[in-house]
């Protein structure tokens, strides 16, 4: 698959205008049989068509019917500690940068190192939870869309942030604990089974899994690559609607 760049719109642009300008100049000569005036026309024709169009689509700017608003949503992906959740969620914020919509990136490490001295108890989470949908309920005030990857391992703080947050989509990212440890490359799960690392989710502290998932992934079956399309193809069906 392909995408067209900036540089190449322009130059199928200036070729069109090439064609047409062409065209003109060739119409003029076969009806009048002068080289001179045939030029001329082309190029008054090609000035006169640039402003006219750049004044059209300026009054097309202040025109409201035809549009349709693009509501904000929240993609929320959920799971276990290296399910793959920011894969997943990278792909589909990438895919969904393509459609042109005020969209942000938010993900639990980057969140956490801005609130570095909050814990991982289960009132700690619940106030983490809090803040960060202020934060997407603020994004979406200015109609920006996210796509954010937390752990979230309990039911009533995903409940907090569906209730914060307008179009919540929860997506789990469903992961056995044996997938996970394969792909450790920080050695987490390792620090979590010998005791050093405290309230460590689906080894020594509750993983709560979503009961009302708006979608569910299975990285056992799926590629991020395919779980990203059936993200994408959602989020296009109930609010992009090409």
């Amino acid at each position: 698959m392909f995408r067209e760049t900036n540089l190449r719109y322009i130059a199928k642009g200036v070729s069109w205008r090439f064609v047409a300008t062409t065209t003109t100049i060739v119409i003029v000569y076969i009806f009048f049989g002068r080289l001179d005036l045939a030029i001329v026309a082309g190029l008054i024709e090609t000035i006169l068509k640039i402003v006219l169009y750049w004044l059209h689509e300026k009054i097309w700017q202040r025109v409201r019917w035809g549009k349709e608003r693009i509501e904000p949503f929240n993609i929320w992906l959920t799971g276990l500690p290296l399910s793959g959740k920011t894969t997943i969620g990278d792909l589909v914020y990438k895919k969904l940068q393509k459609y042109q919509i005020p969209i942000e990136r938010l993900d639990s490490k980057d969140i956490r190192e801005l609130i570095p001295s909050l814990g991982y108890g289960r009132e700690d989470r619940y106030r983490h939870m809090i803040r960060v949908g202020h934060l997407i309920k603020t994004l979406q005030k200015n109609s920006i869309s996210i796509v954010a990857s937390f752990v979230s391992p309990y039911e009533e703080s995903r409940e907090i942030i569906k209730r914060m947050t307008k179009n919540s989509v929860i997506v789990y990212i469903k992961a056995d604990i044996k997938s996970c440890q394969k792909r450790d490359y920080k050695g987490v799960y390792k620090k979590a089974l010998s005791g050093e690392l405290k309230n460590f989710s689906g080894v020594n502290d509750i993983y709560e899994e979503p009961k009302n998932a708006n979608i569910v992934i299975d990285t056992n079956i799926l590629s991020p690559e395919e779980a990203s399309d059936i993200i994408v193809n959602y989020i296009k069906k109930r609010y992009i609607k090409e």
